[in-house]
This record gives C-alpha cells, structure tokens and sequence, in this order.
C-alpha cells in the first residue's frame, strides 16, 4: 500500500491524488449526504443479530439528529468497556462517541477524531445535551479535527488509549497502512483496535478506484481481507479476529457501475501486545461478570465462551486473553498434551458471510474494565 505523505508538505502527484481524495470524501459527507437513507449502498441497515440490552438503552438515549446522521456499516462495541479511554477514528455525527460515553461510565473517556467541519459541528452541539442525559456532572467525550493518517497532529501521543474503534471508516481512507500504524501507537499495550469496515472480493480497477461517488459509498477504498492481515503482521498488531461479517447490497446505480464485484461489511479485532509475552494453546474458562455478557461471551467468529466451561483456545487467543484488559474475566489451564490437529479459523469475511447467508442470519457488528 501507497505510503501518505501529504501531512509532510510533499507535493507529487500521488499526494495531490490524495489531497484531492480527503476533499472528495469531505464533500460528500459533510455536504452532499443529509441523512443516513441518502446512501446507495446496504452499510448502514441495523444489524440482524440481537443487541445486547445495555448497548440499546444506550442508543436509545442519543438524540435523534445524531442517529439521523450516522454512517456507519457495522455497530464498533466490543466487550469490557468500563473506566475505558477509547478513540473513535472518524466520529462521523458522533452517535458511536456518545454512545461509547454511556458505557464507559463517568471515569471512562471518548474522544472521536473526524476532518469534516459539518460533521464535527453536529457532533459537539450536543454534548452538553448527552451528558444531562447520562447524568453526567463533567463531559467524558470530546471532538477533534484530524485526518486519521496522522494522529499525532491532532495532538493524541503514545499509549494512550485502552480501544480505537472505526467504523467504516479506514476504506475511505487513501493509505490504510498509516491509519493502522497510527492506531498501533497510540495504544496502550494491551489495548486493540475493533473495527467495522467495508472488504471487496477482487482488486477494483483503476478507472473504479478514481471514481468520487464510490469513494464515498467506501466502495472505492475497499479493503481486500488478505491485505489486511499482512499490513497488521507488519504493523505489529497481533493477527485480526473475524468478529462478523454480511454481504452488503447496492442500488442499481452502483451496480451498473461496479459489475460484479462482491462486498461485505466485516468487523476486525486486532491487539496490541508484548513481544516477549507467552503464546500456547490453552484451557481456558470465563468467569463472568463482564457487563452484558455475563454468562455468556462471542469473542470472534470462532470462539464462543460460557461462564464457567473450559474450552480450549489457540496460541494467539490465549495471548490475547492473559494480556489485556480480558485478563481479569478468564482463568488459564495448561493443556497435558497439545493436539495433534489445531482448530482451523475463519478468517475470510466473504466466506462468514455466506454461512451466515445461509442460516438467514448475517450481521455486521456486536459488541471490562480498564484501570
């Protein structure tokens, strides 16, 4: 992937592609979409698997012109949020900061980071609003300017935050190497970024890729899935979990435009953690106790936990459980023997998708405590 460097003051044409790429998607979202049903693509539809009830008491309470304006393909919640620093890449109308706001609790903090003038200026209107509502003596969110690419000019240094969330987002971007890389640095050890975005079954054209309108559906900045892996590996986050994934459906303006391309809306979580730090397959136990999930916790696409049983995990999960703020919520078992087979994991969103498809179930998104 292309490496940005117009926040250098470079002046090639690749950086004038992606200046003119950053006004592109800023037009669209802060001028010429209005309303979540301007879109042309199936990104935004509720996700068919059940919320869990503390996620929508909370959605309940964003105020509707906030919700109105919500762009997002997937619903970025993952578990164990309480007293949490989260940072929301592409706050958009700010429901997902809000929203996170609630959860985290009074000694939680969100701050969502978007380069859309209209869309910050909707976002902060009603944080005085959000706060009364959560009953809230100081405000736990905040909105800043900035391009997801560089973090640091925006001001947000290393290790800072427990969670990055983005939520369809980084296909928008022109480098999603650098957004990662950002992301990796400003997380505690420990932390993870869990993010909703779009992926495409095959490299689009160059001729589809310059196009302004599937720029702005995510279309055009979609990830391939494979990519995303290496990019990680990379990086240095640990290899991404499939969470879910659903087929997205597109009007037929965009679909005489694109062909036969597929897409998914998938979401991704990877961890930030020690190098030095022991990975081994594992019995392991939940013990309960996490808000909204207390008896029973969907982790990925693959594992699946119930309070009290053990089930066994592979290296790169149980890495991920004893290392961060999971820890506390998970006893470790030490196998007596390693199997002479390991699990195969899901990795391909398109391949989850349609087993979903098939089950008539698919989703995009579902969503502890930080010290």
């Amino acid at each position: 992937m292309a490496q940005i460097t117009i926040l250098c003051g470079s002046t090639s044409e690749s950086d004038a592609s992606y200046l003119q790429t950053y006004e592109d998607v800023k037009d669209y979202y802060g001028k010429q979409l209005t309303d979540t049903k301007d879109l042309k693509t199936s990104a935004c539809d509720a996700s068919s698997r059940p919320l869990p009830e503390h996620i929508k008491r909370a959605l309940i309470e964003i105020h509707a012109d906030i919700s109105s304006r919500y762009y997002g393909c997937g619903l970025t919640v993952p578990e164990c949020l309480e007293n949490c620093r989260i940072l929301d890449l592409g706050s958009g109308s700010g429901r997902d900061c809000f929203m996170l706001s609630k959860l985290v609790g009074q000694q939680g903090y969100v701050t969502g980071l978007d380069m859309t003038d209209e869309q910050l200026e909707l976002s902060r209107k009603y944080i005085n609003y959000q706060m009364q509502k959560f009953g809230y003596e100081q405000p736990n969110v905040e909105f800043v300017k900035g391009h997801i690419e560089n973090l640091k000019a925006a001001n947000l240094e290393d290790e800072t935050f427990d969670i990055v969330i983005s939520n369809c987002v980084i296909n928008l971007s022109p480098d999603k190497k650098a957004v990662l890389k950002e992301a990796y640095r400003v997380l505690k050890y420990g932390g993870e970024i869990y993010f909703s975005d779009m992926y495409i079954d095959k490299k689009l054209s160059e001729e589809l890729a310059r196009n302004t309108m599937l720029w702005g559906e995510g279309i055009g900045g979609a990830l391939l899935w494979k990519d995303l892996y290496q990019v990680a590996e990379e990086i240095g986050f640990s290899p991404p979990r499939l969470v879910t994934s659903r087929y997205l459906t597109i009007n037929q303006e965009l679909r005489d435009i694109v062909g036969d391309y597929k897409f998914v809306s998938g979401t991704y979580r990877l961890f930030k953690l020690p190098k030095e730090i022991v990975k081994e397959q594992n019995l392991v136990t939940y013990t309960g106790g996490i808000t909204g999930y207390e008896k029973k916790i969907q982790f990925d696409a693959n594992y699946t936990f119930m309070e009290g049983q053990a089930v066994e995990v592979d290296e790169e999960l149980y890495g991920i459980l004893k290392n961060s703020r999971f820890g506390n919520y998970f006893s470790f078992q030490p196998l007596d023997s390693v199997p002479e087979s390991k699990k195969g994991l899901i990795q391909d969103p398109f391949l989850f998708a349609e087993r979903g498809q098939a089950r008539n179930l698919g989703s995009c998104c579902e969503s502890k405590s930080c010290s």
